[in-house]
């Protein structure tokens, strides 16, 4: 009898394992440990133990630390932190000259320390440099959006020396140089913008500010930069998150408005997550746009929001993060570094991280060019896309999908961002279905 019920588990096994290759790692993950006991019941004996369960699953959806949580990229999360005052005090006293960092290059040296770009921990090698810029890739194969390099105009500086890299009067990190290339720059800008025009922000930061050679090289962190906003390591928010448990991660730059809330919390029960599922919302809160408001008064307008929501589903983190607006190259970016935090999905919006020309003010790309190159290497990173829905405001029923408000012909209601701003420097009353009171609070005391 207990054969006759276990080949029966094995037979649904069979028919649940073709049809979860949809799903995504952490809801396989627990769907499988559900049906095991009874796959155990195989001829009386553990047939497939929890370890076996997530050996299966690691083997078809991406590895799972024995945490529960998803693996890093490339498996494991560098932390190349030194916490011994002693070499801390050995690492300064042996560097040959200072670098003092630009508020960009700070938000790398930290996530490079920290393990927010795991597998890499130091500056990108000429060879790491121009495979990321033509294949996406690192010389080893990884999958990686973006080059991350430190760039320097200094002459003297050469292989071998040792390097402090500081901040703001902080000792921040000290980089050991491998190397120092002169890098093809309107190449990088094609690879990594997809496209050499200088009215795309991401080229002219390349051509205006970047230095003209890069080092490359391990870098040893001493201090986290002082903000005025915490920023958690990757180490710090997974032990905040639930294990065996699917995470959604929302990347934004601005303000949370009432669509962007709802587009986030819908977002828990789309098909591809499963129940019981956090969303961690990741706002960058680094240097972005010129025109973008502030990191700090960013920071403000999350956690007024946070206090005011009060939703145990969401858990609301900050990342360090300069925005390079390059799109679909930054789409896979933003979902390796939050796979380095612990997030197994990630909302992909429409014309994420994009850039308009600032000339003509056309699109640098498509509205869905993001979500279609996320699609396609979400399951070699291991983790799921989740859509970003159009959700609209209606008179008749409040936030709905647009697609359910044109079948049912209800009422929109519409408020450009262009016009919201207006009415916010003017003090004019903003509609509560727009935005949130304890935001917009925030925003007017920032202009005062």
């Amino acid at each position: 009898m207990a054969s006759r019920h276990g080949f029966r588990a094995l037979r649904n096994f069979g028919k649940f394992a073709g049809s979860c290759r949809a799903l995504q790692p952490a809801s396989t993950f627990s769907s499988l440990r559900q049906i095991a006991p009874s796959i155990n019941r195989v001829a009386g004996s553990p047939f497939i133990s929890q370890t076996g369960v997530r050996s299966f699953a690691s083997g078809m959806f991406g590895t799972f630390a024995e945490d529960g949580k998803i693996s890093p990229h490339g498996g494991k999360l560098v932390n190349t932190m030194v916490t011994d005052e002693k070499e801390k005090a050995a690492l300064i006293s042996s560097c040959k000259s200072t670098m003092e960092l630009s508020d960009r290059n700070a938000c790398d040296v930290e996530l490079v320390c920290v393990g927010g770009f795991s597998p890499i921990d130091g500056f990108m090698s000429e060879g790491d440099y121009t495979s990321v810029v033509d294949n996406m890739r690192l010389e080893n194969g990884l999958l990686f959006g973006i080059p991350v390099v430190l760039d320097t105009d200094d002459e003297a500086v050469a292989p071998g020396d040792k390097v402090l890299l500081t901040y703001k009067g902080q000792n921040l990190a000290v980089l050991t140089v491998d190397s120092k290339y002169s890098p093809n720059k309107p190449k990088e800008a094609l690879g990594s913008y997809g496209t050499s025009s200088i009215e795309h922000p991401g080229v002219a930061m390349i051509s205006m500010e970047r230095g003209k050679y890069y080092l490359s090289g391990k870098v040893q962190g001493l201090e986290i930069p002082t903000r005025p906003f915490p920023c958690k390591t990757p180490e710090e928010v997974r032990a905040g998150l639930p294990s065996n448990t699917d995470v959604v991660a929302f990347q934004c730059r601005n303000p949370v408005h009432r669509a962007h809330y709802e587009l986030f919390t819908r977002a828990l029960f789309a098909d591809n997550v499963g129940k019981g599922a956090v969303c961690l919302v990741h706002p960058t809160c680094g240097p972005t746009q010129d025109d973008d408001i502030s990191g700090e008064v960013r920071y403000l307008t999350y956690v007024v929001l946070k206090e005011e929501t009060n939703n145990p589903s969401i858990q609301w983190e900050y990342l360090p993060y300069s925005m390079h607006m390059a799109g679909p190259r930054e789409a896979i970016q933003h979902m390796i570094i939050r796979k380095n935090y612990g997030c197994t999905h990630f909302i992909i919006g429409r014309d994420m991280a994009g850039s308009k020309s600032s000339v003509t003010s056309e699109d640098f790309y498509g509205a869905y060019d993001a979500q279609d190159l996320a699609k396609a290497n979400a399951e070699e990173l291991g983790m799921c896309t989740v859509p970003s829905l159009n959700v609209v405001f209606t008179q008749e029923e409040g936030y709905v999908t647009a697609d359910y408000a044109k079948e049912k012909g209800f009422d929109v209601l519409k408020l450009s961002g262009t016009k919201f701003r207006k009415m916010l420097r003017g003090g004019d009353d903003i509609p509560e279905w727009f935005a949130f009171k304890s935001v917009v609070k925030v925003l007017r005391d920032a202009q005062k």
